[in-house]
């Protein structure tokens, strides 16, 4: 990575730097996306973008830029630092202040940092498929902001890692609600079940697409809350983000799904995202 994005300019890698009053470093003041590249070309960019300003609108940061110009920035960084298969971070903070609890006054502009990540495709997680592990969902209760107080996630993730797994399955008592950077999804009675889009879940980009491809593809689809009992029966479990696409879930807790291999509606709905993510970005490398 040569080049980053930083408010508004594309500059040297090496010069990009951030105040240490910058809110983001100092509270976790602020917001962030990640945006999935295919063949250079940018996947659902659109609802990325329109994701963070929601976000950020949440929280009270106005951005200066509209979509068009945050997307005609990002495809700039995108071409100068010839990213063919990755994705771009994006992040807006409430910007420099004297630090203080209260949010600063006067006309203080957010700080845009954007960077690109050479990443490729989760193949064998996308063929085998994952273990996971259950923890109780500690977190706060606006899930569905995509900010950077991500300490509750990180601290799943490390369980999850500890014991060898790829991801940690949140539940709030019984109600299971997301994995630790992920949406959940069970099959059951042939049904994808996946919880429903409100305060206790981030509203996943990848998680939309599937939903309608299920919808174009007469696979019956429900959202709503399902128990950590119906997990645990469930005939397919997988996973999806913008990073780990569609991704069976092969293991939880040590007990295997579906015997331990993917399932045939997993396995469906991974063929289907992958001629969405080809009708948008090309022909992909297997």
């Amino acid at each position: 990575m040569e080049y980053a994005l930083v408010n508004g300019e594309i500059i040297g890698r090496s010069e990009a730097k951030i105040d240490v009053e910058d809110r983001g470093y100092q509270f976790g003041d602020g917001v962030y996306e990640v945006i999935r590249v295919y063949n250079g070309k940018l996947f659902t960019a659109g609802d990325h973008l329109k994701r963070l300003v929601k976000s950020a609108d949440s929280i009270g940061i106005s951005l200066p830029y509209t979509i068009q110009q945050l997307t005609e920035m990002i495809e700039e960084l995108l071409s100068k630092n010839n990213l063919e298969t990755g994705n771009i971070y994006m992040q807006v903070t409430r910007g420099v202040a004297p630090r203080n609890h209260v949010f600063p006054a006067g006309n203080v502009p957010p700080t845009l940092v954007a960077y690109t990540i050479r990443a490729v495709r989760p193949l064998d997680n996308l063929k085998i498929g994952v273990k996971t592990i259950l923890t109780e969902d500690i977190r706060w209760l606006r899930c569905d902001i995509k900010s950077l107080n991500l300490l509750a996630n990180l601290m799943a993730k490390q369980k999850a890692s500890e014991r060898g797994c790829f991801e940690a399955i949140q539940h709030r008592g019984q109600d299971v609600t997301e994995g630790s950077s992920s949406n959940i999804f069970i099959v059951k009675d042939g049904t994808v079940i996946t919880h429903e889009s409100n305060n206790l879940i981030l509203k996943g980009i990848t998680k939309d697409v599937i939903l309608d491809l299920c919808g174009k593809n007469n696979i019956p689809v429900i959202e709503r809350t399902f128990t950590v009992a119906e997990l645990d029966e469930a005939e397919e479990v997988f996973l999806s983000s913008t990073t780990a696409e569609v991704t069976p879930i092969i293991e939880i807790n040590g007990t295997k799904v579906n015997e331990g291999v993917p399932g045939p509606i997993t396995k469906k709905l991974q063929n289907l995202f992958e001629k969405e993510i080809e009708k948008q970005c090309g022909v992909l490398v297997r």
